[in-house]
């Protein structure tokens, strides 16, 4: 990508992602992550998205002014996006691959932590980690954040998303929030990786699929193609048998997964390539 059609791209994804942390993502996140600490710090002017209760009316009455109280659990937290790229995230068959929609959805998760003040930074795993942004805050560091995932071009295409935990448990020490942001399609066990990791850290799954991996197109004989194993697999997609096998192996496979998740205590969303991502995100935030 030539850098001109690159800062466009970055710029766009800046625009939409305050956007929306301005109108929809601020409060949710406070609701959903900051939580209330037990040791009281400060006041501060009260802002759109801040919860009603915490609201110092004494302060707010002397001074005939909306002010907040802030306890110092929610001054600073540390947000890590662990971002799976392996060959399989370049699938798409709509407008969007699942890279595109993670690329927009860590936008959102990255302006929201930093307009909360908090640190953010990121972890892109294949079969390895490929590439480590340690945490900082501040626009310039959210944006190098987006350009290299934009530009990142793994080393390998494999997956395995317990590489990216191991990692993220030896260089973060200080509890922190982290999305694993991935299609969760892995041949090793990251399950048990989940369970250590959830023991410090705050963990939400953020599981992004294509809709013809839930229901298969019927375009006659087709052949399907592994990015992360280059193996294919030819298949009659106009046999409704093939195309109900194909939507059953989908929901057993996403069943099973969720379920891991709840056992582990994680939350999770799933999220299409062809939907809107802003309300499963919002859902996400709320059920917290």
């Amino acid at each position: 990508m030539e850098t001109k059609e690159l800062l466009k791209k970055i710029r766009r994804l800046e625009i939409k992602a305050k956007g929306l942390t301005r109108h929809i993502f601020s409060g949710e996140y406070q609701s959903a992550f900051k939580g209330r600490g037990m040791t009281f710090s400060e006041v501060r002017d009260y802002t759109l998205g801040d919860e009603v209760r915490t609201i110092d009316w004494n302060v707010t009455a002397r001074f005939n002014n909306p002010y907040v109280k802030i306890f110092d659990e929610e001054r600073e937290l540390t947000v890590m996006l662990i971002i799976d790229v392996s060959g399989s995230e370049q699938f798409g068959t709509k407008n969007k691959t699942k890279k595109d929609l993670a690329l927009e959805i860590s936008a959102v998760l990255a302006f929201s932590a930093l307009s909360n003040n908090d640190k953010v930074g990121a972890i892109f795993v294949s079969d390895r980690v490929e590439r480590y942004i340690a945490p900082d805050k501040g626009r310039k560091h959210a944006l190098i954040i987006l350009r290299e995932l934009i530009e990142l071009k793994p080393e390998s295409t494999g997956t395995d998303i317990s590489a990216g935990l191991k990692f993220f448990r030896n260089t973060q020490k200080k509890r922190s929030i982290a999305f694993v942001i991935s299609d969760f399609i892995d041949d090793n066990d990251f399950v048990e990786g989940l369970k250590v990791t959830r023991r410090k850290h705050d963990m939400i799954a953020i599981r992004l699929f294509d809709p013809s991996e839930r229901d298969l197109p019927s375009m006659g004989i087709v052949q399907l193609y592994n990015a992360e194993t280059g193996d294919t697999t030819w298949v009659n997609s106009s046999s409704a048998r093939v195309r109900e096998r194909h939507r059953k192996n989908f929901e057993e496979f996403e069943e099973n997964l969720f379920n891991e998740f709840k056992k582990c205590g994680i939350d999770y969303a799933s999220i299409s390539t062809d939907d809107d991502f802003i309300m499963p995100l919002v859902q996400l935030f709320q059920n917290r």
